[in-house]
């Protein structure tokens, strides 16, 4: 039988697991958030559904066009790409279940228009030291839950990343407003708040832009060398 500490504790996994989506997916060309949890949750491209495929040709145009920017520091327009990422039920049982719980939802779709200055791009790996602020961007997930319905939740982020050297070393996702069903608001304004406050996903948009600057980029550098 779940324990009403058991439950409370499944209900802060999920919402930490959809704010780390809500995070992850503005530097969407990166899988983060399977690759934080330190679990094997790539679904082999044999498998992929057509929405799927979809997903990932759109997260690789828009890999592409950063990569042009950040590896060739080619001349061009500024990036802007609108990026939708689905994670599978499995994939976010296989997170939570490192807790020794369960997920209790179906799949999450997180959608966003991730936009970047190309020349604040460039900058980042050719300066010593810049801070980089980028635009406000919002991220919409829908949540699938089997009683009530999909739950959408949209949150506001201004990121911000300190290059060194044309190495990441710091970020911060700046959380604004955050819409969503009553409950699960109110406790993601709370955990966005927290993370305004002591920077939780910091480290890991910090280590997923320096593994996209270098292992990502160099999976498309056919398609940017020479941009």
């Amino acid at each position: 039988m779940m324990t009403a500490r058991t439950a409370a504790l499944e209900l802060r996994l999920t919402l930490a697991t959809t704010i780390m989506a809500l995070g992850l997916v503005w530097w969407a060309p990166v899988p983060a958030l399977a690759e934080e949890a330190k679990v094997t949750t790539a679904t082999p491209a044999a498998e992929l559904t057509a929405e799927e495929k979809a997903e990932r040709e759109g997260r690789k145009a828009c890999k592409v066009a950063m990569c042009s920017a950040m590896r060739a520091k080619a001349a061009g327009t500024d990036i802007a790409c609108d990026i939708t990422k689905s994670f599978r039920k499995e994939q976010l049982e296989k997170i939570v279940g490192k807790a020794k719980v369960s997920w209790p939802w179906g799949k999450i779709v997180c959608k966003a228009s991730v936009k970047a200055n190309r020349e604040t791009l460039i900058k980042a790996m050719s300066d010593d030291k810049l801070e980089a602020e980028f635009d406000t961007h919002m991220v919409a997930c829908d949540v699938e839950r089997d009683k009530d319905g999909p739950a959408s939740i949209t949150a506001e982020m201004t990121p911000k990343v300190r290059f060194e050297k044309g190495k990441a070393v710091k970020a911060s996702l700046n959380w604004g407003k955050v819409e969503g069903p009553t409950l699960i608001k109110g406790a993601m304004w709370t955990a966005t708040a927290t993370d305004n406050t002591v920077n939780v996903l910091g480290k890991m948009i910090v280590d997923d832009i320096n593994d996209f600057v270098t292992t990502k980029c160099d999976e498309v550098k056919a398609e940017w060398e020479g941009q």
